[in-house]
């Protein structure tokens, strides 16, 4: 006699001791085995749970490997726990049920399921570790595996899926797969997202085109911060006003995108900003000017370069000094702007190994535009708005001391749009009517 023969005999007779009438063909017979079949799965997942589980937690403490840490954080050892009344359940069940009917067949079929979604997520919280640890690493920095984590989960899923349906009817899952193939247009069309997501992040991560922690800039979707996750369908964006944006994978490589990172592991964040400057107050420089100028500590030694080199100047060619056609004088906007030069040259926050320029753009309606072009050695938004705001204080405020003027718009003569039409006052007689 068989080891499971033997089995359902004690139980049989364990059974009938209590119930002298009962048979393996009894209704009864077969509630009892299954709540018995039930209930020492229970007890024993209920055991592996309150005992076996916080042992392990306690194993994995005292490893010095941070893997296990990782495995047992997301869940990996719970989902191996729920294998144990799966198991309990396919082996009892052939032993204590016969195969007349359809119970044996339903419990044992429940249990391979069971099995299945079980190892499904046990190979989840592997994905899971994988992707968190990987993210630990320096290799996370040059490209995100999360994309590709979530093929491999979508995979699994499609897997699981197919035998599961292969199990309920009874079929190999190569004529599921078949028969699926006469749908392969449905999929497309329902999955396009995902394959488009799949090969933009094939092409995110070929390319290093981003990565997650990258400041990027989409106008079209009003997206301004840095990116939170890399998926397979979806990326999310945290907003520098704390919102979360969600756009399609595949946006990133067909919509025009600015990514700062370039800005970030550069030397410094740029400065270009403008002022306009009235030009009804250029004018030449004359004697009381330049003395002023000249006790300006950032451009005095330029002040008296400049007057020694047109004195030679005005000396080689002849030139009266009263002269004023043809004498050469400087001007007080191209001192005030090499004045500017020398402040940005000094200044401690600027990045003095990149571009520093003072120019001048082209004179509008707005006056004359003298432009700053730098980089703040800073590149945080905070400490870089600073240092911003701090220039053009000063740069403001040191106008007057050169005899310059701002351009600035007067609200009582501007010119509106559109004038409203102008209404007909109404007659006497209109105003009866009226009234």
């Amino acid at each position: 006699m068989s080891i499971a023969s033997s089995a359902k005999s004690e139980f049989v007779s364990a059974l009938q001791t209590l119930l002298p009438s009962i048979s393996t063909e009894d209704t009864l017979y077969n509630v009892i085995a299954v709540s018995c079949i039930l209930t020492v799965s229970f007890i024993l997942l209920m055991t592996c749970r309150v005992i076996l589980r916080p042992q392990i937690g306690r194993w994995v403490e005292r490893t010095k490997n941070t893997w296990d840490d990782a495995l047992f954080a997301h869940g990996f050892f719970r989902q191996l726990m729920h294998l144990i009344p799966a198991v309990i359940i396919f082996i009892s069940t052939p032993v204590l049920i016969d195969e007349v009917g359809i119970l044996q067949g339903f419990l044992i079929k429940a249990a391979q399921l069971y099995m299945l979604f079980t190892t499904l997520l046990a190979l989840y919280a592997i994905l899971n570790t994988l992707e968190d640890k990987y993210n630990e690493s320096h290799l996370s920095q040059r490209a995100s595996i999360t994309g590709f984590i979530q093929v491999a989960k979508l995979f699994f899923a499609i897997m699981v899926l197919l035998f599961s349906i292969s199990l309920i009817i009874e079929k190999s899952p190569l004529i599921i797969v078949s028969g699926l193939t006469a749908l392969a247009a449905v999929l497309i069309l329902v999955f396009k997202d995902t394959i488009m997501g799949f090969v933009a992040g094939i092409q995110i991560a070929a390319n290093r085109m981003f990565n997650t922690g990258d400041w990027i800039q989409i106008d079209k979707f009003g997206v301004d911060g840095e990116i939170l996750e890399l998926g397979l369908t979806n990326v999310k964006v945290q907003n520098w006003d704390k919102t979360i944006s969600t756009i399609p994978s595949y946006s990133l490589t067909n919509e025009a995108v600015k990514n700062w990172r370039g800005m970030q592991m550069s030397g410094g964040r740029r400065i270009k900003r403008a002022i306009h400057i009235d030009m009804h107050s250029v004018k030449l420089c004359n004697e009381e000017m330049l003395k002023r100028f000249s006790k300006i500590r950032y451009i005095s030694e330029y002040v008296d370069d400049k007057i020694d080199e047109l004195r030679a100047y005005h000396k080689d060619y002849s030139i009266d000094e009263s002269d004023l056609l043809n004498t050469r004088k400087l001007t007080n906007v191209g001192t005030f702007r090499a004045y500017l030069e020398a402040y940005l040259s000094k200044h401690p926050k600027i990045n003095q190994s990149l571009t520093v320029m003072v120019r001048q753009l082209p004179p509008n309606e707005y006056g004359l535009p003298l432009e700053i072009y730098c980089f703040s050695a800073e590149k945080a938004w905070v400490e870089y708005e600073k240092i911003q705001a701090n220039i053009f204080d000063h740069v403001l405020a040191m106008m007057p001391l050169f005899d310059l003027r701002v351009f600035q718009r007067d609200a009582h003569l501007m010119t509106p749009l559109s004038s409203p039409e102008p209404q007909a006052t109404p007659t006497e007689k209109e105003k009866g009517e009226t009234d």
